[in-house]
């Protein structure tokens, strides 16, 4: 039977401009990342869902090795929603590419009613027919949706469908280089300070990503100290990712700061996290200069996608 969800909770699904994709790496890390979910979602049917380009084949081939993945619904900035609520949806993600009429149909409506109406015309038309029509659907078909009555976690959780794990993750070996920090932490503890959103993300003991949000304190040479006020981190060491964000209407002037790396946890409020890499963009603030930029990062994105080979594999 599908899982099924609250009008409270689907009131969030609907109108939140922006969520973030946590999804597995080979070495049993998480990566953390803001997507668009422009309300994709159907309630019979049991699912979830956001966009993406083809070009972005490293992220669609980690989840199609394993599709296990959750969207935490956080911020309500710029969206349409007034809930103060907390959602974190766990499930199995398939990608799947539409032609142009169904991309209309799924996906063009409610893009407009975040994003605003797409530029036509014979420049636009061109420029950006990689970024509007080079697109994926991700289906997520939801294993357990777990909601918290607040954006800092705070409070019991309620769990809609399968029930959480009952053992934490357990600590894994510290990768083959260390798990020190690669990175300035100083550095990378202030860039992610100057936003608005920082989540942390880990792969749970069932295989399903775990997020939070999480404050960021001082960074040093054992890495960034981060702090949470609600839901607890889990104990002892392992893989984490770690991302920081802000944005504005319709996504212009979007920042992203995003690294893996390495958690350590004595405490349920409060951990170490130690960079490994990183990673991070700034849109421009500008919405025509923006859909440049996307034009362009589109069509680069897709000929290498094309040259490797991952646009056919979808």
């Amino acid at each position: 039977m599908p899982v099924t969800w609250s009008d409270a909770v689907d009131d969030v699904l609907a109108s939140d401009l922006t969520a973030v994709l946590s999804y597995a790496t080979p070495a049993g890390g998480a990566v953390v990342t803001p997507v668009s979910p422009i309300g994709l979602r159907d309630r019979e049917a049991g699912t979830v869902g956001f966009t993406t380009s083809v070009g972005f084949g490293r992220k669609l081939e980690r989840i199609r090795r394993d599709p296990r993945v959750a969207l935490s619904y956080h911020a309500r900035e710029h969206g349409f929603s007034e809930s103060a609520m907390f959602v974190h949806v766990q499930g199995t993600a398939t990608a799947r590419r539409l032609d142009l009429e169904a991309l209309q149909r799924e996906v063009g409506s409610r893009s407009e009613r975040f994003m605003g109406p797409p530029r036509t015309g014979r420049f636009w038309d061109r420029w950006l027919r990689e970024y509007y029509q080079d697109r994926l659907v991700v289906d997520v078909t939801v294993t357990r949706i777990v909601t918290w009555p607040d954006l800092g976690c705070r409070g019991g959780p309620e769990v809609s469908g399968d029930p959480l794990p009952v053992d934490a993750p357990a600590p894994q070996p510290p990768p083959a280089k260390g798990a020190g920090p690669r990175l300035d932490s100083l550095r990378a503890a202030a860039r992610l300070r100057a936003l608005d959103h920082v989540l942390l993300a880990w792969i749970e003991a069932d295989g399903y990503p775990a997020a939070l949000p999480v404050a960021v304190g001082s960074g040093g040479p054992d890495g960034i100290r981060i702090t949470t006020s609600g839901a607890a981190l889990p104990p002892g060491g392992r893989r984490a990712g770690l991302v920081g964000h802000s944005y504005r209407a319709a996504l212009v002037g979007l920042a992203v700061r995003q690294h893996t790396g390495w958690l350590t946890s004595d405490r349920p409020d409060a951990g170490v996290y130690a960079p490994h890499t990183a990673r991070g963009f700034r849109a421009p603030s500008n919405k025509t200069l923006l859909l440049l930029a996307n034009g362009l990062l589109a069509k680069k994105g897709m000929r290498d996608a094309r040259r490797s080979g991952a646009a056919d594999l979808v």
